[in-house]
């Protein structure tokens, strides 16, 4: 389709969930995250991510 140039249809209304303010520097990482784990079940990362609910955006 790109190559085509043609785009599906997007409905309802972007949604923004962040403004990073680009003058201010990135922060440290403070708690020295490593993301490796040397056997299964070891490490475990979450994440939060917006869902959609019947009355607004929930943080899950």
């Amino acid at each position: 389709m790109r190559s085509a140039g043609l785009q599906g249809v997007v409905r309802g209304k972007k949604v923004t969930a962040t403004n990073p303010d680009a003058a201010q520097p990135c922060p440290d990482d403070k708690v020295n995250r490593a993301f490796v784990a040397k056997v299964p079940n070891q490490l475990w990362v979450s994440d939060f991510t917006y869902v959609s609910s019947w009355q607004d955006m929930v943080y899950v």
